[in-house]
């Protein structure tokens, strides 16, 4: 049960008297400043200047060294809200400390990220979650309660949710439409963002850049219709970073940015994020709107005074600063956090007795991730670094530990030479975003070390990487990247990759007898000319290099391997190549590169182990079934090797979940823009075949029973409890899982359904009873007859276990609720976007204010319509555009042009049925429907 965090009645009503007066005074043109991301101080009221937006997601981010948390995907593999709670209040904590020093911090921060992970080559996969709503709410309300802190009266930081709404996919991501049918939007993609809200520690939320339904996210009546129905709160509604431009720009939904501007502030928008620090461009196009009388001074008054009453909740207009003494920052207690946040993320995938690894175990750790300690786009500068390798070493000691990191070495030769790093000083410089960035992306490469040039001689060996797709990082010997900086030139010169575009990854192109090598970052080819080496201009031809094999990384890891008693391979992806902000990836295949050095290791020696360490999941049918010991974490943070290293050798019993299903293979996966979970059977939810790993799943070094289960229901809540009894031999966690599972409902229903979870602590032998206390309605759906959210009365499986598959114990339960009810489409008509199926449609905009309506040359199928004892003559379309309507029994009702999208009108066509009976709805040419009525027999037309 969620419960809300206090109110205090007496201090909010002098903050409230505070924000009236301040909004009776500030001019017109003050408050219209104030609508943009940066908001300038006004002097004679004592307001202080503000930014809206601190990203904090897994720490603070862009503002230099803090503690570096697991990935947020990594936070939802711990299952465990209490530890969430923890790791954002340090990160709360921090937020506050470093702007104590520099007020370039926000105290508005944008986070948690709630995308639901629906589908597992979305680039952003990091950034959420679960798959599941039940459990990203979860963890995202423990967050969200960790950054507000727990004053009783004001807010550490003030926490905003991203990103609203049904937001999968980098592909086109500011262009295409989600089609999200009622069933969906209720059952699956609000969810994530409501119990949140509800459970009052959520500031606001930021609209995410697609459309939904046709309709741009900025300008969603759902934020009306929905969000600011769930709590009394003021919420501040900040856009995301140019999509205000972007309703004229690229989805040209608007004629001009006046309007635009407009159309999202009524809808909802307080903050705008657009044209970085300069906010001349917003407050221009607001006054212009005004004065054309697009909006009124009451709707900025409403934006303005949910800015204000959000900074009121952060304590800026109390008399003394609630927090001044909260200067918390890389304190023991946060460096013992991050390592057991990083621990408690580890999931393990199998283990047929190679795991855990005894204290005299001589180990080959090979792998492109074997040294590294990666960060991503919404990471911090580590304060603290600790890789696979160093953990190892810490833990078994060097002298136990051999390393080999299996990249590719070469040498690049072409007419000139072979290419050569020039020597350079050491450099002084700290790593990229180590001063902090309001904005990363403006972080420049290097320019003060020599470029690249070519030798007669040997050149310089290089280690190469190919990360999939064919991407490329060349790293020099003294592990410098090659990287290109604003002038072109080729320098080794980063320390990782990075940045907004990325400028360090190539791909090569074969040619002649060779290869060109192209920059991704600048499209344009490498070019050897007198001056050094440098991309040429896109259009214009690079220098063709041969590539000479110094030796093969799968030639290494084998020679290492034969050597060792077991061989720990550390495989993965960088956060900042092919799969990322901007950036979905195109397969769930682990690279070839990377493919290939597990298979050289487990044919050298078969106590072969292989630990994947990503932001999201892989298909690895081959490495399951041919290696004895399987590990996935996500990029674990500061304390990220460590952490790996004690589960390994058993000192931390493994007991990370994975928060999302691995497919076996990208047939299994939906088009990435389908975003119809329930027609399309996506997620563990619906998905009918079988995954690699299921949803849920996680071993452990123990082993676990369940027993005695026990159901009670009272006064619309459901309490399940079972006893769960330590078997093996050590300490260790397990999370039980609650299940529902409906059963003969007339209505599609998940497979299996996530109600409830905790990870609880055992000592060998050791029991819990566990109770789970769940509201009734959570076992309902959006009924598509009614309109409304309903519970069903019927039959209902609980089912308790380790996973959505592992399942221990059932038990049945019958409810009373709503009965099964046809639809009264003689008395209600039907609306159009409220189908049970279809196939070949898309869901559109009905109006651009509100409304859906359907499109498409495809099929709609409505359950169970009832027409009545009499029945109907007639049926009555309201469509725009032109096309045709075809219902049963040889009805067709011609739609002729109606002059546009949005202008409806209402066409007629004779149309029998009688009783109740399904009604199916065909499609064709470019006709939208929103709505069909049907006129009673006796009725005329």
């Amino acid at each position: 049960m969620t419960e809300r965090l206090p109110f205090i009645p007496g201090v909010a009503a002098a903050d409230d008297k505070r924000v009236d007066e301040l909004l009776a005074r500030l001019t017109l043109d003050e408050r219209i400043a104030l609508l943009h991301q940066f908001t300038p101080g006004v002097e004679r009221l004592g307001l202080a200047a503000f930014r809206t937006g601190q990203e904090a997601l897994h720490g603070v981010a862009w503002m230099g060294p803090a503690t570096v948390f697991p990935q947020a995907v990594g936070l939802g593999a711990t299952w465990n809200e209490d530890l969430v709670r923890r790791v954002a209040d340090a990160v709360s904590a921090e937020v506050r400390a470093m702007r104590a020093r520099d007020d370039r911090v926000g105290l508005n921060v944008w986070a948690p990220t709630v995308n639901l992970l629906r589908h597992p080559l979305w680039g952003r996969n990091e950034e959420g979650y679960s798959e599941d709503p039940c459990l990203t709410a979860a963890i995202a309300t423990a967050y969200t309660r960790g950054l507000r802190g727990d004053h009783p009266t004001y807010w550490r930081t003030a926490p905003v949710l991203k990103h609203w709404l049904a937001h999968n996919n980098e592909t086109d991501r500011d262009t295409t439409s989600s089609s999200v049918r009622p069933r969906v939007l209720h059952e699956y993609d609000l969810k994530a963002f409501r119990r949140p809200v509800e459970a009052g520690a959520v500031a606001g939320v930021m609209p995410a850049y697609n459309l939904v339904n046709g309709r741009p996210n900025h300008v969603s009546p759902y934020l009306r219709e929905q969000l600011r129905t769930w709590t009394e709160q003021e919420l501040l509604v900040c856009s995301d970073a140019g999509a205000p431009s972007n309703l004229v720009d690229s989805e040209h939904y608007f004629a001009t940015h006046e309007e635009a501007t407009a159309a999202a502030l009524v809808a909802g928008v307080d903050s705008f994020t657009d044209h970085g620090t300069e906010s001349s461009t917003i407050t221009g196009r607001v006054r212009r709107a005004l004065d054309r009388g697009l909006l009124t001074e009451t709707d900025i008054d409403t934006a303005v005074r949910r800015q204000l009453d959000v900074r009121a909740r952060l304590g800026e207009f109390a008399e003394t600063d609630p927090f001044e003494d909260v200067r918390d920052f890389d304190t023991e207690a946060h460096r013992a956090l991050a390592a057991e946040a990083a621990e408690q993320a580890v999931v393990l995938l199998k283990n047929d007795g190679l795991l855990p690894l005894a204290d005299d175990t001589r180990i080959a750790l090979v792998g492109l991730l074997a040294d590294e300690c990666k960060t991503d786009w919404y990471s911090g500068t580590l304060l603290h670094r600790s890789t696979p390798l160093d953990g190892l070493y810490e833990r078994f000691g060097t002298d136990r530990v051999s390393y080999t990191e299996g990249v590719d070495r070469i040498r690049l030769r072409c007419a000139a030479g072979r290419l050569l790093v020039p020597d350079a000083p050491a450099a002084e410089d700290a790593a990229r975003g180590a001063e902090g960035a309001l904005d990363p992306a403006l972080l420049a490469g290097r320019t003060d070390l020599p470029p690249l040039t070519t030798d007669p001689g040997h050149g310089t060996e290089l280690a190469l990487v190919d990360w999939g797709n064919g991407v490329l990082t060349l790293r020099a010997p003294d592990g410098r990247y090659l990287s290109v900086a604003d002038d072109g030139y080729v320098r080794a010169s980063a320390d990782e990759p990075g940045g907004w575009v990325v400028q360090e990854t190539f791909t090569r192109e074969p040619h002649q007898d060779g290869h060109l090598l192209k920059h991704t970052g600048r499209g344009g080819y490498v070019s050897v000319a007198a001056d050094g080496v440098k991309v040429a201009a896109p259009g214009e031809t690079g220098t063709v290099f041969d590539i000479e094999y110094v030796e093969r990384g799968e030639d290494a890891v084998a020679r290492a391997a034969a050597d060792a008693d077991v061989v720990i391979v550390v495989a993965g992806n960088d956060p900042h190549i092919n799969g990322r902000e901007t950036e979905d990836r195109t397969t769930l295949d682990l690279p070839p590169h990377q493919d290939r050095l597990w298979r050289a290791a487990r044919a050298a020696n078969p106590n072969t182990a292989l630990a994947l360490v990503s932001a999201y999941p892989y298909a690895v049918p081959d490495a399951h079934a041919g290696l004895p010991a399987l590990l996935w974490t996500a990029h674990g943070g500061q304390a990220a090797g460590r952490a790996l290293a004690r589960v390994l050798a058993g000192d931390v019993s493994p007991a990370g979940r994975l928060p999302q299903t691995w497919y076996a293979a990208d047939a299994d996966l939906p088009d990435l823009l389908d975003y119809d979970v329930v027609g399309s059977r996506q997620t563990y939810l619906y998905f009918e075949g079988t995954p690699l790993y299921p949803f849920g799943h996680g071993l452990s070094y123990a082993s676990f029973g369940y027993a005695d289960p026990s159901v009670r229901q009272d006064a619309g809540t459901l309490e399940v409890s079972v006893t769960v009894t330590n078997t093996g031999d050590r300490t260790a966690d397990e999370v039980p899982q609650l299940y529902v599972r409906p059963v003969g409902m007339p209505v599609p229903r998940p497979r299996r359904q996530l109600l409830a979870h905790r990870r609880i602590t055992l000592a060998a032998g050791a029991s819990e009873r566990v109770t789970f206390t769940v509201p009734v309605t959570d076992l309902g759906h959006w009924d598509v007859a009614r309109g409304r959210w309903s519970v069903t009365t019927g039959t209902y499986e609980l089912l308790v276990g380790a996973s959505c598959e592992d399942i221990r114990l059932t038990t049945r339960l019958t409810v009373e609720g709503d009965a099964p009810a046809a639809r009264p489409v003689l008395a209600d008509g039907l609306d159009a976007a409220a189908y049970d199926e279809q196939h070949g449609t898309e869901i559109v905009d009905r109006t651009k204010t509100h409304g859906d309506a359907v499109t498409g040359t495809g099929e709609l199928l409505y359950r169970a319509c009832d027409f009545g004892t009499d029945g109907v003559t007639g049926v009555r379309v309201e469509a725009a555009g032109e096309g045709t309507v075809e219902l049963a029994d040889g009805c067709r009702v011609e739609v002729p042009a109606t002059g546009g999208p949005y202008t409806y009108v209402t066409a007629e066509a004779d149309f029998t049925a009688t009783g109740v009976r399904d009604l199916r709805v065909r499609l064709g040419g470019g006709v939208r429907i929103a709505r069909l009525t049907f006129v009673p027999r006796g009725v005329d037309a």
